[in-house]
């Protein structure tokens, strides 16, 4: 018997078990043979505080400081560069005003960024204020607190029965049985699928696959200081990686809970989308990868007890803010779940139940 049972080995169920485990007794129950294996495993993780709606936004503000103190701090400086053709102008403005972003000459862009194509790139935009975030070093983190605190985690155990009892909840996996007062549903894309298990209504959680390509640092250039470059209107992202470079087509495809793939067509018509945009042709693929951005219907996530079942809790609907908020998100719901006093504002609380959904 465990208080507390959490569903997903990623960030969002690792860190909730790392910000509970010194208050109650925690079990993870993870499918994959490893940790953050879906879409904790395949994020080009970024931090931009503005990045999100208003409600999300809260949840990064209050991520900050962990991000940049916490265990040495997971933020290294990277800064955000949009780009945008002569017929964008007006949407580069808008997009550029809702980020905060300053627009500068072309000249200065490329200052930034020296392969930018002299004519079809027309507007650009900056802000420095904008971090990579190490998504490793976090989950490392959060995982290293939860073993010190006890937290018993379980790999390869993929969750095939949950029932309500009395006392709380049994959950089946092929190898073991696990008993639990609380139930957390932190399973990223399949949180529907875990709460249909558990005679829960579903919320409407709908994953979308986004694709990803490494390519060799173009030109030869030494890109590691080169800023995070975004297309406007989300056409399409890059950004160093190690010595190399990863360019997304930003797409949002809505698909099934699975374990991802890239499109080769989605991820073709990208690339020629980004090679537009500059003057250095691609000329190979290192790899290229999918991860799955799960959402609730309202792009907002949802943390905490079910409407029906105060037993049961979300965790879910993180879409592509889960690293950048996981500090704040965890340790509301472990505020939640231990009666302890709330950090973030009751009105923000209220947006983030499933409540809203009533």
């Amino acid at each position: 018997m465990t208080d507390i049972i959490i569903i997903g080995g990623g960030i969002a169920g690792l860190s909730a078990a790392a910000e509970i485990s010194p208050f109650a007794s925690v079990t993870l129950l993870e499918t994959e043979p490893n940790l953050g294996y879906h879409a904790s495993g395949r994020s080009a993780a970024m931090f931009l505080e503005d990045y999100g709606n208003s409600i999300v936004r809260e949840l990064n503000y209050a991520s900050k400081d962990h991000h940049t103190n916490a265990d040495g701090g997971v933020l290294s400086e990277r800064g955000i560069l949009m780009v945008a053709r002569p017929q964008e102008r007006d949407d580069f403005v808008g997009e550029a005003t809702k980020f905060g972003m300053t627009e500068i000459s072309t000249a200065q862009a490329r200052k930034y960024v020296p392969i930018l194509h002299p004519t079809n790139t027309a507007f650009a935009a900056y802000r420095p204020d904008v971090f990579d975030l190490d998504a490793d070093r976090l989950l490392q983190n959060y995982t290293t607190k939860a073993r010190m605190n006890g937290v018993k985690i379980h790999t390869k155990s993929q969750v095939s029965k949950a029932t309500k009892t009395k006392s709380g909840w049994t959950v089946q996996t092929p190898s073991q049985e696990f008993t639990a007062t609380i139930l957390i549903n932190a399973a990223g894309a399949w949180v529907d699928e875990v709460a249909k298990m558990c005679n829960i209504n579903p919320l409407g959680f709908q994953p979308y696959k986004r694709s990803m390509a490494k390519i060799k640092a173009p030109g030869g250039h030494d890109v590691s200081k080169w800023p995070f470059m975004d297309g406007v209107n989300e056409r399409w992202y890059a950004k160093p990686e190690a010595g190399s470079y990863i360019i997304s087509p930003s797409e949002a495809q809505p698909v099934a809970p699975h374990d991802a793939w890239a499109d080769d067509m989605v991820l073709a018509e990208g690339l020629e989308r980004y090679s537009e945009m500059v003057t250095e042709p691609i000329t190979r693929l290192e790899h290229s990868w999918a991860g799955l951005r799960t959402f609730a219907p309202d792009q907002t996530l949802v943390i905490g007890a079910d409407n029906a079942d105060s037993s049961f809790f979300w965790l879910a609907g993180q879409g592509g803010y889960g690293f950048q908020s996981a500090p704040a998100a965890s340790k509301l719901i472990a505020q939640l779940i231990l009666g302890k006093p709330l950090e973030i504002g009751v009105k923000t609380v209220k947006a983030l139940s499933a409540s809203r959904f009533l």
